[in-house]
């Protein structure tokens, strides 16, 4: 065996980074392990070309992450590879509507599925990643806040506005659930970001909604354009993002397909 699995793993939990980033660079190092022998520099450069010829680029770039991160904790940065270049396209994509949105929370709490539609509104109004969203505790709703690290472990907070505190106060003591992780499975133990995606489409399929707009990370756009159309400061979102760069944040300056068909409908009449 080539790579330090256990000693590799230890050492990015102690980085504070997310479950998922922690999967994803492990599974990178196995894949790299899988396809050849003896971590040279000329298999790393091969295993680049293998990744940009079999998937996307942000996919790429995670796997190239993860292995850059292992070079780094093996000393061998040097070996390290570059990223590719990831085209920004002029508009977001898939991103749910406004009226999707506040619809989709209606229906569930129309219908008394009030774990559904806290996740929903949880997602929509503090922006988190669904590996955080199964993170939260009762102690943090009563706080209003739970401190989290960004993908480069800088710490940052999530903060969950009042409005959202008080409403999820109320189901919780309506539940008499007075402390421990918020969203659970039915054998009550703490969902796994699979069990939310999972639910989520069950539902949009019922109340006939596209289901290309509506997953676990459509949410945390709808957020960033919902904060920057009423709050114009990108700084203050890229903080509450956990992005480390402001560029990152940019993308949600620009218009959906949807939102720019519509302008320019309105003003285009020649």
């Amino acid at each position: 065996m080539i790579m330090e699995y256990e000693k590799f793993e230890r050492h990015l939990r102690k980085t504070n980074l997310v479950e998922n980033t922690i999967s994803v660079y492990l599974f990178a190092t196995r894949q790299f392990e899988r396809r050849y022998n003896v971590l040279t520099l000329q298999n790393l450069h091969t295993y680049k070309v293998y990744l940009i010829e079999n998937f996307k680029p942000q996919t790429v770039n995670l796997r190239l992450r993860g292995m850059n991160c292992y070079l780094e904790f093996a000393g061998k940065e040097k070996w390290k590879l570059s990223l590719v270049k990831i085209q920004q396209k002029a508009f977001l994509e898939n991103v749910i509507s406004e009226a999707d949105y506040e619809y989709l929370k209606a229906c569930l709490q129309r219908d008394g599925k009030m774990f559904w539609y806290f996740v929903v509104r949880f997602l929509g109004a503090t922006g988190a990643r669904v590996s955080e969203l199964i993170q939260i505790k009762v102690e943090h709703i009563k706080i209003g806040h739970l401190d989290l690290y960004s993908k480069g472990g800088k710490l940052c907070m999530l903060y969950i506005p009042k409005a959202l505190q008080t409403g999820a106060l109320v189901w919780l003591a309506q539940k008499n659930q007075d402390s421990g992780f918020v969203f659970l499975n039915k054998y009550g133990e703490r969902i796994t970001t699979r069990g939310i995606s999972c639910g989520l489409k069950k539902f949009v399929i019922h109340y006939e909604i596209n289901p290309d707009v509506v997953y676990p990370h459509s949410f945390r756009h709808r957020f960033a354009k919902n904060f920057i159309e009423r709050c114009n400061d990108i700084a203050f979102l890229a903080d509450l993002m956990g992005h480390d760069s402001i560029e990152t944040t940019r993308i949600y300056l620009r218009k959906t397909a949807t939102e720019q068909r519509e302008i320019v409908d309105q003003v285009v009449d020649w």
